[in-house]
């Protein structure tokens, strides 16, 4: 009995183990850039850029659901290929440790570990309200929608039409957040190259389940946001 209940609970942790890995980022080096992707909420997102030139190449991402063996979904922006928009896809994946080997068109690509994504503000983020004249506006669910994919230590805010497909712009990078202070150090911009490698620095408190972001944008103009995980 006492061996029974042992390799139940070796079972439970190895299970509880595999789940927990399945949400978070990871990073592969090309030869000329840096891909990233980050699986939060059921959502990825995967972004090729050259952070040391400044140069953003592209981004792809939508739902996503992990069996163990295969990651399902449907693809809701992609700036490469915007007819696969709507389109639904399926890859079959494997874990080295951490590391995530997923196949893509027939080829393995391994993905090094970055970050578990169940600290700080992980999460798939969209904004529902902003300050305007002083008061709270609402911002209504839509096809056109701005989103906010964070892992432990990743961010990446897309700006898409999943209905019609377009693309509106995307920045990301690294962030902490601690004692109030949320900071974001910008390591790609697909609008404005220019802001490749500053920071800001907002506040930024979770209430209620929703994130209160305010501070100053990166354009200077002050800014109070609401986000709320999907």
């Amino acid at each position: 009995m006492k061996h029974l209940l042992l390799i139940a609970l070796f079972a439970s942790i190895a299970i509880s183990s595999s789940a927990q890995v399945q949400t978070g980022a990871w990073m592969r080096r090309l030869d000329t850039s840096i891909q990233y992707l980050t699986i939060v909420d059921q959502y990825f997102v995967i972004t090729t850029f050259n952070p040391d030139e400044k140069k953003f190449y592209q981004t792809r991402g939508g739902t996503a659901v992990m069996d163990g063996k295969q990651m399902k979904g449907v693809i809701e922006f992609n700036t490469s290929d915007k007819s696969e928009v709507k389109s639904s896809y399926s890859y079959n994946y494997t874990f080295n440790k951490k590391d995530l080997v997923m196949s893509i068109g027939g080829i393995d690509k391994t993905w090094i570990w970055v970050d578990d994504g169940n600290e700080g503000l992980a999460g798939n983020w969209r904004i529902t309200g902003r300050m305007q004249d002083g008061k709270i506006a609402a911002m209504n669910p839509g096809a056109r929608k701005t989103i906010k994919v964070m892992s432990s230590s990743r961010f990446q805010w897309t700006a898409i039409n999943t209905e019609t497909g377009e693309f509106f712009g995307t920045g990301g990078g690294y962030y902490t957040f601690k004692d109030g202070k949320y900071t974001e150090n910008i390591e790609f911009f697909s609008r404005d190259a220019s802001r490749v490698g500053s920071s800001l620095t907002f506040d930024a408190a979770l209430k209620n389940g929703d994130w209160h972001h305010s501070g100053k944008s990166s354009k200077g103009d002050p800014i109070y946001e609401i986000w709320s995980r999907k």
